[in-house]
């Protein structure tokens, strides 16, 4: 939760979050390239791996992860829209496939 430094120096609630009990849900976006999809990054991580001395390593795939945190309740029309965003903002659906969970209270 943002918190801000009051007048006397005391962390106070945000102005826009006025108590500090609301209720916040997070949605955790993680968006991966295609298994198709060739991986440079991820095979320059794999190859790292070896020289570096870490055995056992069989493949390395390179993703993003987006944590979005909502004022409130994570309802089914809010993760709606996240799921939209997912669609058209986050990921590139020619190159990249997208799983979307909610965890709750993410205080």
């Amino acid at each position: 939760m943002p918190r801000f430094w009051g007048p006397v120096g005391r962390i106070q609630p945000s102005p826009r979050n006025e108590t500090w009990s609301k209720s916040v849900a997070r949605v955790v976006v993680d968006v991966m390239l295609k298994p198709e999809i060739l991986d440079p990054q991820g095979k320059a991580v794999h190859g790292a791996f070896g020289r570096l001395g870490f055995d056992g390593v069989a493949d390395v795939r390179q993703g993003k992860r987006f944590e979005i945190t909502l004022d409130g309740e994570a309802t089914e029309e809010r993760v709606a829209e996240i799921r939209k965003a997912a669609d058209t903002l986050l990921a590139n659906p020619v190159i990249e496939d997208y799983s979307l969970h909610v965890e709750s209270d993410a205080r």
